[in-house]
């Protein structure tokens, strides 16, 4: 059984692993990890809710949200944020398809359709979501001070 470290590994390394690079002002980050569960409603009906993850289970699915907010005061343009996942869970895809993966710690990225990993006997095969490493959003946007947004991606705990 895997308890909330997932969590505090994943805070841990989106902030030692340099969540975010900016142009010119500060961008405050914000994280937030949900599991999916399924539970019975009052009326006998079943529904999917996000909880907070105090326990996760192989095969659970997380949801993840980061948030980013321009706290300085002028506008913040071409920026990026990026994030590890945790080794305990493979990645499963974000809500807006826009990012960029990286299946070699974060050295070389690029769409997870395109990208090759190289096996042990030199021979490559077509990268999937058990390989990503990291995931990364090149934002081209300008937000003014005080502007901000969130991305969603999805992991599946191994």
């Amino acid at each position: 059984m895997i308890k909330t470290f997932i969590k505090t590994a994943f805070f841990a390394a989106a902030l030692m692993g340099g969540s975010a690079a900016i142009a010119k002002a500060p961008l405050q980050l914000d994280s937030d990890i949900f599991v999916e569960r399924q539970e019975t409603r009052a009326d006998g009906k079943k529904a999917v809710v996000l909880a907070q993850p105090t326990t996760v289970l192989p095969g659970d699915n997380l949801v993840f949200v980061v948030k980013y907010k321009n706290v300085g005061d002028s506008p913040a343009s071409d920026f990026s944020v990026t994030n590890p996942m945790p080794r305990a869970v493979r990645y499963a895809g974000s809500s807006d398809g826009q990012e960029v993966v990286s299946v070699d710690g974060g050295k070389s990225w690029g769409n997870l359709a395109t990208t090759k990993v190289t096996n042990a006997d030199g021979t490559q095969r077509a990268a999937n979501f058990a390989d990503v490493t990291h995931i990364k959003w090149i934002l081209k946007q300008t937000l003014a001070p005080g502007e901000g947004g969130k991305l969603i991606f999805r992991g599946v705990v191994k």
